[in-house]
């Protein structure tokens, strides 16, 4: 038996107690299953005296079979259920919230998916953004807990200031946050004066801040179509950052944000300098890769493959704010930033969506040592740690 039980494991225990007589609507992905691998549509699907009368899909699609960046349409998502079905991933930001109309007739809206502890994994973005049209509306909001799977101790990153708030930004939290999509609802309720409605998180039982998914004994399922693994998880706070440049952050391989590089880079130089900043828990071995789609797709890329020692020393942002200051200075003229449209946003740019403002940015065009900024965020992570308190719901 696992040693950690979900909120999905916790209601069906209770047999949908909480939730009999009312109708119902789902925002879930493929993630949301219970330990014996149900998913959280079958199991509300067959639930006494509930009717599941909804289901919204986030990013990536209801199935997960959408890369990222791709707009889902209503009609890809087909559940084995007789529930009307709606995209929370359309062709425009608008799309991004459910409408009133979408809610119209349900009693309450239960929101169930694997967020993975970094502020630009959307799906607490979703959450937030139903938490906003919901409670208004006096309805019931449902949150059933999961894990984070990078434990609930360790803050690092910056802060998101005022005007670089987007999908991947939707609220001010470190990179690295360490809170649950429970903790996080609380949060927002909190901060937003959701004080309407009435929010109810199912918390998971037996989970400590101190764990790592897998030491839940829980089945871990892809949250997104390049989240293969923990290990992917672990160094994502950080890797996600080379989105917002034209170097591959590894997707279009079978190692997405563990390999990283381009087709101009040294990956033995790479590797030797990157080994010689000497940071903690990760080693850098030189690594040639070839994506078979997105950046550089079909074209041999040199660069290195992050091999995470100690995940409890390791600091991911920090690493990757280095990498990204040694791949810049090595391409030399070949490096750019991403400028068109991402996630809705053509100005700001994506990196600076990412880091949270323009600060990062600009720190490494003076080519100023990458340690003084991340000095800033020293203050910004203690500040973000006492903030976050008044929501924790474990230890």
């Amino acid at each position: 038996m696992p040693k950690v039980r979900t909120g999905l494991d916790v209601l069906v225990a209770q047999d949908f107690a909480p939730l009999r007589g009312l109708r119902v609507g789902l925002v879930t992905h493929p993630a949301a299953v219970d330990s014996q691998l149900r998913h959280a549509i079958e199991l509300f699907a067959a639930a006494p005296k509930v009717t599941l009368a909804a289901i919204f899909g986030p990013e990536h699609g209801l199935l997960g079979q959408a890369q990222d960046l791709i707009s889902v349409a209503v009609a890809e998502s087909k559940p084995l259920v007789q529930s009307a079905v709606h995209s929370l991933y359309g062709a425009t930001f608008e799309s991004l919230k459910p409408t009133a109309e979408q809610l119209a007739g349900l009693d309450a809206l239960v929101i169930d998916m694997q967020d993975v502890g970094s502020r630009y994994y959307t799906f607490q973005a979703t959450m937030r953004y139903c938490l906003e049209v919901a409670l208004p509306l006096g309805m019931r909001v449902f949150v059933l807990d999961r894990p984070n799977p990078l434990g609930g101790e360790v803050v690092e990153g910056p802060a998101l200031q005022k005007g670089f708030e987007s999908f991947v930004g939707a609220h001010d939290l470190a990179i690295r946050h360490g809170l649950t999509m429970g903790e996080m609802a609380m949060l927002y309720q909190q901060e937003l004066d959701l004080d309407m409605g009435e929010l109810r998180v199912v918390a998971c039982e037996g989970w400590k801040r101190s764990q790592y998914f897998d030491e839940t004994g829980l089945p871990w399922v892809l949250p997104s179509p390049n989240m293969p693994t923990l290990e992917t998880a672990i160094v994502y706070p950080g890797q996600c950052l080379i989105e917002g440049t034209n170097l591959s952050e590894g997707r279009g391989t079978t190692r997405p944000f563990e390999l990283c590089g381009a087709p101009w880079i040294d990956a033995a130089k790479l590797a030797q300098r990157m080994n010689a900043e000497k940071l903690p828990g990760v080693r850098f071995r030189a690594a040639w890769f070839r994506p078979t789609f997105q950046k550089h797709a079909g074209k041999d890329c040199g660069g290195v493959q992050l091999h995470v020692t100690d995940r409890t020393t390791f600091q991911p942002v920090r690493t990757s704010l280095a990498l990204l200051s040694a791949m810049r200075e090595m391409s030399g003229a070949h490096f750019a930033w991403r400028t068109e449209v991402y996630e809705f946003v053509r100005d700001p740019i994506a990196i600076d969506l990412l880091f949270g403002s323009a600060r990062e940015r600009i720190h490494l065009e003076a080519n100023r040592p990458w340690r003084d900024v991340a000095k800033t965020w020293t203050p910004e992570e203690a500040a973000f740690t006492h903030r976050r308190h008044t929501a924790l719901l474990y230890d």
